[in-house]
């Protein structure tokens, strides 16, 4: 899967360095096209001299090669690649890439990358766990970037700990697997809603719930990665989509995201309704803002909301895929096989209030797959973007 592939390599200031040379070697045999962009702080660690006879291309490091007016284009390099990894990643090239600090040219060229980014860590074991770190990695995650988690190991500290560079041959493999990811899904339309819904009592107050629809944004960009081209039916959020196979569409109540889901639900593969849909609105909307002073008290005559999953758990044909998601906050289990059969989906992602990390807000989340011929399977506490990876390869399983 990597043949033919062009693959931009970074390289940053770590010990962890020499490994780029087993990766650049690995990828050229596979038939990959490398060319190498290294940070100044990166060559004090190994020479671009190996690193151009490994990978057959002059190394780039600067935006200046000469005094003769030619210089190292980075839009050219970003549209080029069909991937960027950067392996070795530092704390401090991780902190740039998370806040946009274009100040050398491996910078500029990932901020012109239009292509899949990996970032392979490699650095101390407290400078990994410390929060600023952290904080940059779900950054990036949230960006869309793959972060190649490092291993417990010994250290160039000579500390034992997590922060250690994966090893090539595991990175190679990931790079393939995403090759090979981006075909699963070739050729299918996959619609998914996200995020809450607002139920308007007057022109500046609404019913709603705690729903960020990061869940529901990380599922529509690996749908995308995979090939699919997915519309994606959003509640008001602030959060942008990254993958140009995807196509948004803006809604505020429910009313407005059942109209777009039965419509668009016929001509589509599957669906996944990961959204918080109000259950109820008030049955009135005042046309003017409610003035406290002059209203006193009010009471609100709630009405239920369209069920948007049991509609398209109706319309569906035995071709199509419905899965939903339940959010328990006890007898999870029971409540979600319950809601299942009685939505006809063909698999529900059970999360509960009740564990921590999981749920409304947070970029964790921790779920259980119920499929409807009784298997269950647990996960643990995972970034939103590798659960959304689980439950995408759950529907592939049933899709292809």
């Amino acid at each position: 899967m990597l043949k033919d592939k062009n693959i931009i390599l970074g390289i940053t200031g770590s010990i962890a360095a020499y490994k780029a040379a087993y990766i650049i070697r690995a990828l050229v045999k596979k038939g990959a096209k490398v060319q190498v962009v290294i940070t100044p702080a990166g060559k004090e660690f190994i020479t671009p001299l190996t690193l151009s006879t490994l990978s057959r291309n002059p190394v780039i490091s600067e935006f200046f090669s000469n005094r003769d007016g030619t210089w190292n284009s980075h839009v050219d390099l970003g549209l080029w690649s069909d991937a960027m990894l950067i392996a070795p990643a530092t704390a401090a090239t991780i902190g740039k890439m998370a806040n946009g600090i274009a100040d050398n040219m491996l910078i500029t060229t990932y901020l012109s990358c239009k292509a899949p980014v990996f970032v392979a860590p490699a650095m101390d074991l407290d400078m990994f766990a410390h929060p600023t770190t952290q904080e940059n990695l779900d950054r990036l995650r949230s960006f869309g970037n793959h972060i190649i988690e490092p291993s417990e190991g010994e250290l160039a500290s000579h500390l034992i700990g997590k922060g250690r560079m994966e090893e090539p041959d595991v990175i190679i493999q990931r790079l393939e697997d995403f090759f090979v990811g981006q075909q699963e899904l070739s050729k299918k339309k996959v619609l998914i809603t996200a995020g809450p819904t607002y139920e308007k009592i007057d022109p500046v107050r609404f019913i709603g719930n705690y729903s960020s629809g990061k869940m529901g944004f990380a599922l529509a960009e690996v749908c995308a990665q995979k090939g699919a081209e997915v519309t994606l039916i959003a509640g008001p959020v602030s959060l942008s989509v990254h993958h140009p196979n995807i196509r948004r569409i803006d809604v505020e109540s429910a009313e407005e995201m059942y109209q777009q889901a039965v419509k668009l639900f016929p001509e589509t593969d599957a669906a996944i309704l990961c959204a918080a849909v109000a259950d109820y609105r008030p049955q009135e909307q005042a046309e003017e803002k409610i003035k406290r002073e002059a209203t006193g008290e009010i009471a609100l005559h709630l009405v239920p909301n369209k069920d948007i999953a049991a509609a398209l758990g109706k319309m569906k044909k035995k071709n199509q895929i419905v899965a939903g998601f339940a959010l328990e906050t006890q007898d999870a289990v029971a409540h979600a096989q319950e809601k299942l059969q009685r939505k006809n989906f063909d698999f529900i992602v059970l999360n509960t209030l009740t564990d921590e990390g999981a749920g409304f807000k947070h970029d964790t989340n921790k779920v259980t797959i119920i499929d409807k011929q009784g298997i269950i399977k647990d996960y643990p506490l995972k970034q939103k973007q590798t659960v959304a990876l689980d439950i995408v390869n759950k529907l592939t399983e049933l899709l292809v």
